[in-house]
């Protein structure tokens, strides 16, 4: 089976949880013989990638190996970048206009970019139909709102089938303060025009069809999974000798609930002073967590790593004592999985897919600012239960593998093909 994929972010070139997400699913697909075309936003220049089943690298048609299936990836030019708000990309379209910036498209004509996202949005999806044209595929796959209409394009041009992947919605990026009318437009818009729906957990699932308007049975749960560590792991590489470690890891956006993680904090510092509190991310609560801590007056045991790759997150998860995840709406988490797959225990917020599936975990809702604390506390004090999640923790997350969300991913397709 030959898929075309839409996608905006690919490790290391990710700012977030879709980027690790459509590695493991592509090394899962390549596990279940499936053939990708992975379509990418053009990635910083000089850079190039290596994974064990792709070589990720700026010159087009990049073939994987050592799978049975392999990964190719196809550039494509623009403006847009992962997670980007309407401000960021007038700002970047200001700065080319200002420096004469513009793209040459394949005859060689200049072709200036979208005045606004939308529009580039829409210029992406008149390139994605170049790109259907020439590739051979049986399905295509779009990940979230940014490559809908580039999937709708492809399917128009093509009559293949679509399924668009539903990694997180305009109600879960609002974190309950309102959504974006015309990224809103554009998800519905996607969601109907899609032969199926995946969804990384129940919840999204209940998002799409009460605010969207999809029917249930054209939407079907594919939970996330989690990459496994072939080094041991280890706590020895510490911050502090004395001070226990809990570490928030992840964007700092109202979706993310920072500002409830460093509020609990300071009530935890009130009774274990000896206690660091790691935020490893940036995004554009950065300044307002910083000032927050400052009003707090716990500036002086909170570190602010910025953003973390590669193996850098890994260290900061087996240092920690304990992992939160505060976040006001999370449709899945693979972040969580990340920290028991290294032997840390979690705390996870009750309003995120991946309490659906967890079960070694503690648990709270994300507003519940003392029941958070006193949480944080219970793992502090208390080696027995720290231990305890740990172990469990771990043996429980040995049963998210990439290989079976991609197989059921493999089913849908499958389920889509054979009603053509």
């Amino acid at each position: 089976m030959k898929v075309l994929m839409f996608g905006w972010e690919f490790p290391p070139f990710n700012k977030g949880g879709l980027g690790t997400a459509c590695l493991g699913l592509t090394k899962g697909l390549a596990h279940n013989d499936v053939d990708v075309t992975f379509v990418i936003p053009k990635a910083p220049r000089g850079i190039q990638a290596k994974h064990g089943h792709v070589k990720l690298m700026i010159a087009n048609n990049v073939k994987g190996v050592g799978y049975k299936g392999h990964v190719e990836f196809e550039e494509m030019r623009t403006l847009l970048a992962p997670y980007m708000s309407e401000e960021e990309y007038l700002k970047k379209y200001a700065i080319t206009r200002a420096t004469g910036i513009t793209e040459v498209d394949d005859d060689g004509d200049e072709e200036v970019y979208g005045k606004d996202m939308y529009a580039e949005i829409v210029r992406y999806a008149n390139k994605a139909t170049l790109i259907a044209r020439n590739t051979e595929y049986d399905i295509i796959h779009a990940h979230d709102w940014m490559t809908y209409k580039a999937g709708i394009a492809a399917k128009s041009i093509s009559g293949k089938p679509l399924v668009v992947h539903i990694h997180a919605t305009e109600f879960d990026r609002g974190g309950g303060n309102g959504v974006n009318q015309k990224v809103y437009d554009i998800e519905r818009e996607g969601f109907h025009a899609a032969d199926k729906i995946i969804a990384v957990s129940q919840l999204t699932k209940n998002t799409v069809v009460y605010h969207y308007g999809v029917p249930e049975e054209k939407v079907q749960v594919v939970h996330n999974a989690v990459e496994f560590n072939e080094k041991e792991v280890s706590h020895e590489s510490r911050i502090s000798e004395t001070d226990k470690i809990v570490l928030f890891l992840g964007r700092l956006t109202l979706q993310k609930g920072p500002d409830y993680f460093v509020e609990a904090a300071a009530k935890v510092l009130e009774k274990e002073p000896n206690t660091t509190f790691v935020i490893a991310g940036d995004g554009d609560m950065e300044h307002y967590i910083i000032n927050k801590c400052a009003d707090l007056d716990i500036s002086n045991k909170v570190l602010f790593t910025g953003f973390l790759r590669g193996d850098d997150i890994d260290k900061a998860y087996s240092m920690a004592d304990l992992y939160v995840m505060p976040s006001v709406s999370e449709p899945f988490g693979i972040t969580p999985l990340e920290a028991l797959r290294n032997g840390t225990p979690i705390l996870i917020s009750k309003q995120s897919g991946v309490s659906e599936v967890v079960s070694h975990a503690l648990k709270c809702d994300f507003w519940d600012i003392n029941q958070m604390a006193n949480q944080m506390l219970a793992v502090i004090q208390y080696p027995s239960l720290q231990a305890d999640l740990t172990e469990n923790g771990l043996n429980e997350v040995m049963g998210f593998s990439w290989n079976t969300a991609a197989a059921n991913c493999v089913s849908v397709y499958n389920s889509v093909l054979s009603t053509r």
